[in-house]
């Protein structure tokens, strides 16, 4: 199980969801953020519709930099958990 991150090519997150429906891989969430103005809101609509966990944006807007702080923000939660967890032991 493993999270996916697409920051670029719709067509890239269509191929993951593709290959989740075939049972080709397992995923723990998606974070679904291509930009562009041709396939990215119906790629992100896609994920939406399945029982994947997902992040995505609205309509065309996305890119690799919405990516890496989506990744970043979620790096950044783990670590202040840790610290609260071990803290308080």
């Amino acid at each position: 199980m493993g999270l996916v991150v697409v920051g670029n090519a719709p067509t890239a997150l269509l191929e993951v969801l593709d290959l989740y429906k075939k049972g080709e891989i397992k995923l723990s969430s998606v974070i679904g953020v291509p930009v562009g103005f041709v396939g990215a809101a119906e790629s992100k609509k896609a994920l939406q519709q399945t029982e994947i966990p997902y992040l995505i944006t609205e309509g065309p807007k996305g890119g690799t930099p919405i990516a890496v702080a989506a990744v970043n923000g979620l790096i950044n939660l783990n670590k202040e958990w840790y610290n609260e967890f071990w803290a308080a032991i």
